[in-house]
C-alpha cells in the first residue's frame, strides 16, 4: 500500500514550491485587489481614491508586520523539506486550514449587506499584503537558483 501511495503523490524538487506559493499569492492578491477595485469604479473619484489609498496604507503594514513574516516561516520551512517534496507542500496543513477559514469569511463579507465600497478597503489591504510578500517567495527561488 505504500507504494502505491508513494507512487501517486505528485513530488517535484523542492526549490520548485517558492514559485508555487508565490504564484498563488500574487494570484489570490490580485484577485482581490481587482475585485476591490471594481467595486470602486461605481463611486466619485475623490471617495474612491480614499477608500483605496487607506487600503493600500494598510496592505503595506500588513505586508510589513505581518504577511512577509508568514512566507519568510513558510519559505524557512519548504528549505527543511526533503530535496523531492508533495507539490501540496508549499504551505502547512494548519496554512491550508487557515486559507479555508479566510475563504469562508470572504464569501461571507462579500454576500453580506455591507456596501461594497466599505469592504473594497480590507479587500486591497489583503490583496495588496499578499501580492507584496509573495515577493519573498521569488527571492528565495532566485536565490536557490544562483546557489545551486
Amino acid at each position: 500500500m505504500r507504494g502505491i501511495l508513494y507512487r501517486l503523490n505528485p513530488a517535484v524538487p523542492n526549490h520548485w514550491l517558492f514559485l508555487l506559493a508565490g504564484f498563488l499569492w500574487t494570484g489570490v492578491g490580485t484577485f482581490l485587489c481587482i475585485r476591490a477595485f471594481i467595486w470602486l469604479e461605481t463611486l466619485h473619484d475623490l471617495s474612491a481614491a480614499l477608500f483605496g489609498a487607506s487600503g493600500a496604507v494598510i496592505a503595506v503594514a500588513g505586508k510589513r508586520f505581518v504577511f512577509a513574516n508568514v512566507a519568510r516561516k513558510s519559505v524557512g520551512r519548504i528549505f527543511r523539506l526533503p530535496q523531492r517534496a508533495c507539490v501540496f507542500a508549499f504551505t502547512a496543513w494548519r496554512g491550508y486550514a487557515m486559507i479555508a477559514v479566510m475563504i469562508l469569511f470572504g464569501m461571507l463579507l462579500r454576500n453580506s449587506s455591507l456596501p461594497k465600497q466599505y469592504l473594497a478597503p480590507l479587500y486591497i489591504a489583503m490583496g495588496g499584503a499578499l501580492f507584496l510578500s509573495s515577493f519573498v517567495f521569488y527571492k528565495s527561488f532566485w536565490s536557490y537558483q544562483r546557489n545551486h
